[in-house]
């Protein structure tokens, strides 16, 4: 008898065997088609048989991610059914079928990311060996952050603090390091293995240390490194010319620019090398030419000489006038 229509088989007939039921060839066909099973491929469920069109149609889920219908293992997770493959972090790319995942924000994420995305947030570091939060100040090395707890000092073995120091690509805690007489930056605090620049008072790396090349002795408002050029110091800190200049520097009183380089110091004012010159021919002068104040400015002798004789009166009578007035009286010098 066979499995389905429970009809004999005829001498001579071809009999399907499958899982030990036996089916005439027409018997043997997808239960909602009625068509042969393509290449005798077929899914059973609930004890009826389909082919793959049909299985897929009227009870395999949609993957969210591709939209091809699954068959096989199924992941369900956000409201959804994923193929294993396709069930991925959303920002790392990892399968996640067998990891877990974490929602963050709508997505389903590893949790390495989620983590990440957690520490962002928060404006903390992630923990490159457990990556978990550093909710305190984290161990930098190797230009990574860790939870200090997780080494201890390479010469006496207690555990580090955010206090370790980094030497030769060892970790030691700071009484350790400090018995060492290894010079400490003054930029970034760290041990200094290599060249060092001595400057306002403190040790710094030099260029040449970093991928980089930079050192960490900068000026305070660029952060370029001298790399050996002039410095300027001004309360602790050190600048190069050119901000130091436009800081702290003269302006001069023709073009209002800060100085760079030399100044003219004349008239109670300062002015560029450039700029001072006389300011009726605008002939260059220098602190070696003779020139008079007109109008608080410079005028070279020949110009002078051409001005009107009342006028020159004037301007003598005004000098003379303002050389007695900087003479300090002769009850000043007694009570002095």
């Amino acid at each position: 008898l066979t499995g389905r229509c429970q009809a004999r088989f005829a001498p001579a007939e071809r009999i399907v065997n499958s899982n030990g039921e036996l089916y005439h060839e027409h018997c043997f066909v997808c239960a909602q088609c009625f068509r042969p099973f393509p290449e005798g491929l077929f899914y059973e469920f609930e004890g009826r048989k389909y082919c793959e069109h049909d299985f897929q149609m009227l009870f395999a889920p949609c993957c969210g991610s591709c939209g091809e219908f699954i068959i096989g293992r199924v992941i369900k997770a956000m409201n959804n059914n994923w193929h294993p493959g396709c069930f991925r972090c959303e920002l790392c790319d990892v399968e996640l079928a067998d990891l877990g995942f974490v929602k963050n924000a709508g997505r389903h994420l590893c949790r390495p990311c989620h983590n990440r995305e957690k520490a962002k947030g928060l404006g903390k570091y992630i923990c490159q060996r457990c990556h978990l939060v550093i909710d305190e100040q984290p161990l930098m090395f190797r230009s990574d952050a860790y939870h200090p707890d997780h080494f201890n000092c390479t010469h006496c073995g207690k555990e580090l603090t955010a206090e370790a120091r980094e030497l030769k690509g060892e970790l030691y805690c700071l009484p350790c390091h400090d018995k060492m007489g290894v010079p400490i930056c003054g930029a970034c605090r760290r041990p200094i293995e290599g060249r060092v620049v001595n400057a306002l008072g403190k040790q710094w790396h030099a260029g040449g240390h970093m991928a980089s090349g930079w050192g960490h002795f900068v000026c305070a408002k660029c952060e370029k490194p001298f790399l050996g050029h002039r410095h300027y110091e001004k309360k602790g800190l050190a600048y190069c010319e050119t901000h130091y200049n436009q800081l702290f520097g003269d302006v001069c009183y023709n073009c209002s620019h800060v100085i760079e380089g030399d100044v003219v110091s004349a008239l109670n004012k300062a002015w560029c090398v450039s700029c001072f010159s006389c300011s009726t021919c605008n002939s260059k002068l220098t602190l070696k030419n003779k020139f008079v104040e007109f109008d608080m400015k410079p005028v070279c002798k020949r110009c002078y000489e051409k001005f009107p004789l009342e006028l020159k009166k004037r301007l003598k009578k005004l000098s003379e006038l303002t050389s007695r007035k900087a003479q300090p009286k002769a009850s000043d010098l007694s009570s002095a």
